[in-house]
């Protein structure tokens, strides 16, 4: 399993609208066929700084599915939010590769 994250600063008097805008984009993403779930996180950190921090994470089965996304769809998908959100959002991309989940052990049993 793969995990494209995306995470963004939006500057703050933007991130309401952004968050709203995220929805419809997530969806849109999610409608190319190429992962199976994504997750819409907020960044929490102690220090001061301007905007607000999101993370947006999404899983795809096989690394061919995620090359899939990078060739036919991610480039007009980041038009968008260029488009609408120019220079008041920064974003930069990372890629996870899942080794192994872990679950607590139910101790009742």
């Amino acid at each position: 399993m793969y995990i494209y994250n995306v995470t963004i600063n939006i500057e703050e008097q933007l991130h309401k609208e952004w968050l709203t805008w995220m929805e419809t984009h997530i969806s849109d993403v999610l409608n190319t066929g190429k992962f199976t779930s994504a997750k819409l996180t907020e960044v929490l950190v102690d220090q001061e700084i301007e905007g607000r921090t999101y993370s947006v994470q999404y899983t795809a089965n096989t690394r061919e599915d995620l090359d899939a996304y990078y060739k036919e769809d991610a480039d007009n998908l980041r038009v968008e939010a260029i488009k609408k959100f120019g220079d008041k959002m920064l974003a930069f991309r990372t890629e996870l590769r899942l080794i192994k989940e872990f679950y607590p052990i139910n101790a009742s049993n």
